[in-house]
């Protein structure tokens, strides 16, 4: 976060649960020390624990999900912050406030609930973001694709939102009522608000996705950019990484202690490799193989896995080559290992009775980057 010298003070507000350690606190408190600001801590699970319980009846589906309860803890803000402050900048814990934040500070909303980005089309109907989380909320009408907005960077006016606490509480009601909406935070927001905010030109929230997709990436701007879908890498060749490494390497939290996480993560999937090849070997054992491809990949994939003539192929086609597949699957068990080299539902094969490195493999695991498959550092970073 660029604090500008005209801007004496700010305060950054933690929301946090019963795992942040005394370690942690302290390095938060000497970060902000550095740069001559202040830093408080709200433990939101000792606070609210009536609320959050709660919640969670409300929408148990949270219990399971890969988000945790915490992702409604910016509900809360209008009840956590003291009644003195009327407005406030929320902000995502993967966002990199790469502009004068007394620029979105300065923005008035009047008697709007509050004020976000919009997400772009573009970030919409990607794999990562136009899954069951927003596809619902969107198809069954409930907000405009044009309205829908993201949650991770939001300037709320506290003022209004304290007077709503039922009207956000019902929206949690909602969402419980409604499954197909896994993304929290943001769809019970976007239903409560999608046609009451104020929305903020994409500067103020620009998806690392949609600068990577669109090629802007190789410039670093003023923006606030935002690394949601593990947006983040350690390839210092793309200048988004640069950017977030550059940050965290000023933090007290880049120590020792990382590069020795980082070197474990390295060996855990060194090892985890090594343990790959001697499980493919005893898969193999006494097998033959044989391959699902589309079409279009066949000679491709026939000079990558070297298949032999006397290999069988199906190809990925239609809604006949599914059955014909299965038909060699049944008629080959214990005898073959089929290489699916197409994006594949395999939970449907594991209904049928497959067994996964037994009956079948998910073949794109075999591909690297010289393959075209992007390798994802996520594991090394959150070992970070």
């Amino acid at each position: 976060m660029l604090i500008p010298p005209h801007l004496p003070s700010v305060t950054v507000h933690i929301l946090h649960d019963n795992t942040l350690t005394l370690d942690n606190r302290e390095k938060f408190s000497y970060l902000a020390g550095q740069y001559g600001q202040a830093v408080k801590f709200y433990n939101v699970e000792a606070l609210h624990a009536d609320k959050i319980n709660e919640i969670i009846e409300l929408v148990p589906a949270v219990k399971t999900s890969r988000f945790s309860v915490g992702t409604f803890y910016r509900l809360l803000i209008p009840k956590i912050l003291s009644a003195e402050i009327n407005k406030c900048i929320y902000l995502d814990s993967d966002i990199v406030v790469n502009l004068d934040i007394n620029e979105l500070w300065k923005i008035e909303f009047d008697d709007k609930p509050l004020a976000a980005v919009p997400e772009s089309i573009a970030d919409l109907i990607s794999y990562e973001t136009f899954s069951s989380k927003t596809k619902y909320l969107l198809t069954a009408g409930f907000v405009k694709y044009e309205d829908y907005f993201n949650s991770g960077m939001i300037i709320m006016n506290l003022k209004y939102l304290r007077d709503a606490e039922e009207f956000i509480m019902s929206g949690v009601k909602w969402c419980g009522e409604h499954p197909q909406c896994n993304c929290f935070d943001q769809d019970i927001l976007n239903y409560l608000f999608s046609k009451n905010y104020l929305k903020l030109p994409v500067k103020f929230d620009q998806m690392t996705s949609d600068e990577r997709r669109s090629g802007r990436n190789s410039n670093i701007r003023r923006v606030i950019y935002h690394y949601a879908g593990m947006g983040y890498g350690l390839d210092s060749g793309d200048p988004l990484n640069r950017l977030w490494l550059k940050y965290f390497v000023k933090t007290p939290f880049f120590d020792e202690e990382t590069i020795s996480r980082l070197f474990v993560g390295v060996q855990k999937m060194h090892i985890e490799l090594k343990r790959s090849l001697v499980n493919l070997s005893a898969m193999m054992s006494g097998k033959t193989r044989a391959f699902f491809i589309e079409p279009v990949n066949v000679e491709a994939f026939k000079q990558i896995f070297f298949i032999r003539d006397d290999e069988e192929i199906i190809l990925a086609e239609n809604q006949a080559s599914l059955q014909k597949l299965l038909d060699a699957m049944n008629a080959s068990r214990g005898k073959k290992i089929f290489f699916f080299l197409v994006r594949f539902p395999f939970e449907q094969l594991v209904q049928l009775g497959f067994v996964f490195g037994r009956d079948f493999l998910d073949g794109l695991e075999f591909l690297s980057e010289v393959h075209g498959m992007p390798f994802h550092p996520y594991p090394l970073v959150k070992e970070m």
